[in-house]
């Protein structure tokens, strides 16, 4: 796994409390912004647990919730993905984990890999105090073991909102496995979630090339 850096980085579990979960498991969302959200999409879509992820847009308003006016900077939004899953399968956690080691780098501010601009920020939008404490421990633990060689400039905000992005985006790495862009940016991730963190990786069912 090659950050901006270009130099791996070894994965670290988070070791603060156990999440605590009712006996039954209902389904719960979670809200994360690393860049381009085809390949952040495509990440999750492959995490056991993971019953449906939507890429949107999250942290400005209704009013420029479009992908063109979000490309302009200026919204306040960030590209980013709603992922549904089963607590008793996959932990916020575990998510955590693929979001920090797999789905982006994040110690790039205002940036990944091509894309730059803040609405391709590092952002994890929690939905409630449980979520923004693990988030916010994570990071603490990270830090403090110098896991990344850059510091972490993740920012972890309250969602007001998530707005599904045009239909056109949806499940854009499976409908176009072959682009240049995908080939490049977003296959090594969905390999590195595959080979560098086998327990969590399932997978997705539309997709039955390997790269």
């Amino acid at each position: 796994m090659l950050f901006g850096c270009n130099r791996p980085v070894a994965i670290r579990d988070f070791t603060g409390p156990a999440e605590a979960h009712a006996s039954t498991s209902s389904e719960q969302q979670a809200v994360f912004a690393g860049g381009c959200f085809w390949g952040v999409d495509a990440v999750f879509k492959r995490v056991k647990g993971v019953t449906r992820v939507v890429s949107g847009y999250a942290g400005g308003s209704a009013a420029t919730a479009n992908y063109e006016d979000v490309s302009s900077g200026t919204t306040g939004h960030a590209e980013s993905v709603e992922v549904t899953y089963d607590p008793a399968v996959v932990s916020y956690a575990q998510l955590l984990k693929v979001f920090f080691f797999v789905a982006h780098d994040p110690t790039e501010l205002n940036r990944q890999g091509p894309d730059t601009g803040t609405n391709y920020r590092s952002v994890i939008f929690y939905e409630n105090d449980a979520q923004q404490k693990i988030a916010n421990d994570y990071i603490a633990q990270l830090t403090k073991e110098n896991v990344f060689p850059r510091p972490i400039v993740t920012q972890v905000v309250p969602l007001n909102h998530f707005y599904p992005a045009e239909n056109y985006h949806q499940n854009y790495f499976e409908l176009h496995p072959d682009n240049p862009y995908i080939v490049f940016n977003d296959w090594p991730k969905v390999n590195d979630l595959k080979d560098k963190l086998p327990a969590l990786y399932q997978p997705y069912p539309a997709t039955t090339a390997q790269r």
